[in-house]
């Protein structure tokens, strides 16, 4: 509405984040910015290139994808939220323990009026969880490993353990190279052998399938396209902060800093999780940090080009190989209601 720009909402709100016109980072974000530009901005158009256009001009210091770049610019084996935050964690304090150059995270000091409003979550290296998980010997659930998804929600008697799963993520691949390596010394020598073999747990890896021309993933036995998958991969399910469903499936923890809190939620192996808005927002942030200071090692030119070149304007698409580009192209025009909210912002 013409009033709006005196108004206090949350559409104003909006407003103020286009004014800024800083970087926008989101995790799989596509069906984000689509709720958010239906419910908060204008009506969706309706062709997917006048909508991007509109991205482009909304957002001119880019937008960033950090499960595009969990998956193709630090290649993890899986890109899901939780996951990619402790990878990158556990990859960070590496880094730190070699006195090589990594990241560090400062919180600000909030004033006790707003303690009521802010939750903590106890963010150590690998949570008490894990050794339980560890001594109980409860496999792993191969489907939340490799998708952070699972139909069974908590109900399901295998673990959803993030730490575990990394950890036996990396004993895999870890494995992967001492064969891969080990392949190579024999190709030298022209013994014959074999370039893939059946793992015991029913993963099949092919060494080639994880060269330099994609992001490496897991092998593992799901049903393609499943009817019970709310999605490709339950990607869209899983991964959108805003999705209710996943609240459902992953329980919330509540403000946990060394209390009892964290510990009653330990009840069954599959529950686990961070999963609440302020959190995800932190997990995705810490990615992004993280994948920069890597990029910036190798190239500390801060110059005025975009924030980070590799991950710019590239949204992550479900079961493709390829992102979306977001960019205003020669053929798409930006929508009308885009046009007259511009004018409105400034």
């Amino acid at each position: 509405q013409g009033n709006e720009n005196q108004s206090q909402s949350v559409r104003t709100f909006f407003l103020e984040l286009i004014r800024a016109k800083k970087p926008l980072v989101l995790h799989n974000g596509l069906i984000d910015l689509v709720f958010l530009y239906q419910c908060f901005y204008a009506h969706l158009p309706e062709t997917l290139g006048t909508f991007t256009a509109d991205l482009s001009e909304m957002f001119p210091a880019g937008i960033y994808d950090t499960k595009y770049a969990a998956e193709f610019e630090t290649r993890f084996v899986a890109s899901y939220l939780e996951y990619a935050y402790k990878k990158c964690k556990r990859e960070n304090c590496k880094l730190k323990d070699s006195s090589s150059q990594h990241l560090t995270v400062e919180f600000c000091n909030y004033p006790a009026n707003m303690s009521h409003y802010i939750d903590y979550r106890h963010c150590s290296l690998e949570e008490e969880s894990h050794n339980v998980g560890e001594g109980n010997k409860v496999p792993v659930c191969e489907k939340f490993s490799a998708y952070g998804w699972c139909p069974k929600g908590v109900k399901c008697p295998q673990s959803h353990n993030i730490d575990l799963i990394i950890d036996e993520d990396d004993k895999f691949w870890e494995k992967q190279k001492k064969r891969k390596h080990k392949w190579k010394r024999r190709k030298n020598t022209e013994e014959p052998v074999k370039v893939f073999e059946q793992e015991s747990s029913g993963k099949e890896t092919e060494l080639a399938q994880n060269g330099e021309e994609g992001p490496p993933r897991k092998q593992s036995c799901y049903e393609p396209a499943a009817a019970a998958s709310p999605s490709s991969e339950g990607r869209l399910l899983e991964e959108n902060s805003m999705d209710v469903e996943r609240e459902v499936n992953t329980p919330r923890t509540e403000a946990a800093c060394g209390t009892e809190k964290e510990k009653e939620s330990h009840g069954l192996p599959s529950q686990g999780g961070t999963h609440r808005a302020g959190f995800d927002a932190f997990m995705t942030g810490y990615i992004m940090a993280y994948v920069w200071m890597l990029k910036k090692g190798k190239n500390t030119d801060d110059g005025a080009g975009p924030w980070l070149p590799d991950c710019h304007n590239k949204l992550y698409l479900s079961g493709k190989s390829v992102p979306l580009q977001i960019a205003k192209s020669l053929f798409s025009k930006s929508s009308k209601a885009h046009s007259q909210k511009m004018k409105l912002a400034w």
